[in-house]
């Protein structure tokens, strides 16, 4: 039961979870409804595997960090051994590449391409700062674009906005982190931007992505794309991301406050997101 309890907790449910959902918005974001129960299930599963493929794999690559910071961890505690673990990565790919085939062959691309990027984070770029943050984000607004790929759509308008959206607030919010987390980042050699550039270089840049992430939430309507009743939940996510990012700024060297700001941004912007799917369903 400890080595089963062991493996259990190297997957870390709720990111893959959050993973699985965001294929589920593309889903509806494309379709304005629920997909089919194929669809729906295999869309989820196939990125809620790949995605705890990689987290299993983050503590593989991670033993000897965890040994110092993170001893309760399951390899470190001895709990499951680097060899089972490895070889529970594997077993979670393959699960979801094979489900990722079943959806199609462009689907199982961007699921090779996920894991790949996954692969190569956790070995090489988890400490190069800006590489290693676009990497993220570009997997979190890959998993929108997968839910609109796995109903048929690969080149929805409204899914590849959203995709670019969730991509570039998880950007800033790395790189916001990342200025929280100096003297943390220092003791592991990270070259993360504020330690290259400084805290209030970091966080500026960080506040010009939110920034340019408001001024995309207008091109649906310029382009007509979207009716003015959807301005509702794009306001919402503005002002959401708007009040603590100028905040955040603000924040000097309180990094407590600093992680307020950066939670109130992702809550904002999910806030958003979720009262223009509810729309979306309630337009259909």
């Amino acid at each position: 039961m400890n080595k089963i309890k062991g493996l259990l907790r190297l997957v870390r449910f709720e990111l893959p979870f959050s993973a699985g959902i965001c294929v589920l918005m593309g889903q509806i974001l494309v379709l304005g409804k629920f997909a089919p129960v194929p669809e729906t299930v295999f869309g989820f599963l196939s990125v809620f595997f790949i995605s705890a493929s990689i987290l299993v794999l983050n503590d593989y690559f991670d033993v000897e960090t965890d040994k110092l910071n993170a001893p309760h961890r399951p390899i470190p505690s001895n709990a499951v051994t680097p060899s089972e673990a490895l070889l529970l990565s594997i077993i979670l790919m393959l699960f979801g590449l094979i489900l990722s085939f079943l959806i199609s062959v462009i689907a199982l691309l961007i699921s090779i391409i996920l894991f790949i990027i996954g692969f190569l984070y956790n070995r090489n770029y988890k400490k190069s700062g800006l590489p290693g943050n676009l990497m993220v984000s570009f997997s979190v607004g890959m998993t929108f674009i997968y839910g609109g790929v796995s109903v048929g759509s690969s080149f929805n308008n409204i899914v590849w906005l959203f995709g670019l959206i969730a991509a570039l607030i998880d950007l800033g919010e790395e790189i916001a982190a990342d200025a929280m987390d100096m003297q943390g980042d220092l003791l592991i050699s990270s070259n993360s931007l504020a330690i290259k550039y400084g805290k209030p270089v970091a966080l500026r840049i960080s506040s010009y992505i939110f920034f340019f992430v408001i001024l995309l939430t207008s091109v649906p309507f310029i382009l007509r794309w979207l009716p003015a009743i959807y301005l509702v939940p794009i306001t919402i996510m503005d002002v959401s991301i708007a009040y603590p990012s100028l905040r955040l700024l603000k924040s000097g060297n309180n990094k407590n406050a600093g992680r307020k700001y950066i939670r109130w941004i992702y809550l904002g912007a999910t806030l958003g997101l979720l009262v223009f799917i509810l729309m979306r369903l309630l337009e259909a």
